[in-house]
């Protein structure tokens, strides 16, 4: 039996949780999320916080997924998410213009990316990509998105990874 359901979702004072049949809505300072609830799933909310259930014991870990998210929605309408990612290798360079981000790393062409709808794009030096948003399924995704163009490769470790994230190196082939 799912324990993560159990525990309560604190709503922070400045974020509302309206509860409609088969949707949670929270909205706050840095915007406004929704989410369509399974069909197992009950919300209720009691003393300022949101309380998850399930209709049957069956549906113990469903409603420990559906509290997970609900808890950062709830966190991405307070703080907001943010997801670094560092470019190596001479030459490739990223640089932010507005909703678009444009990658030079290596091919003949430039690599325009159009951010997603609640996601925004900060280049703070030229090899470095800052993503924010109050979504974080939304975030995620454009971070997995821009890496998927150049992933690192593990002979010199060039290309696109995440900020702390370690790539194994390989030996070169020997004579």
């Amino acid at each position: 039996m799912s324990r993560v359901a159990k525990n309560p979702i604190s709503l922070p004072s400045g974020v509302q949780a309206t509860i409609a049949p088969g949707a949670v809505s929270v909205k706050g300072p840095k915007g406004e999320l929704s989410l369509a609830l399974h069909q197992a799933i009950r919300v209720a909310e009691e003393d300022g916080s949101l309380q998850v259930r399930p209709e049957s014991d069956e549906s113990w870990p469903m409603a420990g997924t559906f509290r997970a998210l609900i808890a950062n929605m709830v966190t991405g309408v307070t703080d907001g998410f943010e997801k670094k990612l560092e470019i190596i290798g001479v030459g490739y360079r990223a640089q932010a213009q507005g909703s678009k981000l444009n990658l030079s790393l290596g091919f003949s062409h430039p690599v325009v990316y159009e951010m997603p709808e609640g996601v925004s794009v900060e280049t703070p030096s030229q090899t470095e990509i800052v993503l924010k948003g109050s979504d974080k399924q939304r975030v995620g995704q454009a971070a997995a998105e821009i890496r998927a163009y150049r992933p690192p490769e593990p002979y010199k470790g060039k290309g696109i990874r995440y900020s702390g994230e370690y790539v194994v190196r390989k030996q070169a082939k020997k004579k």
